[in-house]
């Protein structure tokens, strides 16, 4: 806890869903936390997002993912930041 507290910047890599294709990205965490407000940038193997204060938002996909199933994968909401 004190290492993603006192942290200036903390990464989190992960897979984007569970093995059965339920999202871990959600909108409100059910598990016990660590650290509230302390991740700045989730690593999935679909995606790099971004979080800010004013949410998600997704800055690189990979290759043949369009960003609306991106977002069907996803439970929260997920604002498109990549360049057009």
């Amino acid at each position: 806890m004190d290492l993603a507290v006192g942290a200036r910047q903390v990464f989190v890599t992960m897979d984007h869903v569970t093995k059965t294709g339920e999202p871990k990205i959600v909108q409100r965490c059910t598990y016990p936390l660590t650290g509230m407000h302390c991740v700045n940038r989730i690593y999935t193997d679909l995606c790099v997002i971004e979080v800010t204060p004013a949410g998600l938002v997704v800055s690189e996909m990979v290759s043949g993912l369009t960003f609306d199933e991106l977002q069907q994968l996803t439970a929260a909401p997920l604002t498109n930041g990549m360049a057009a």
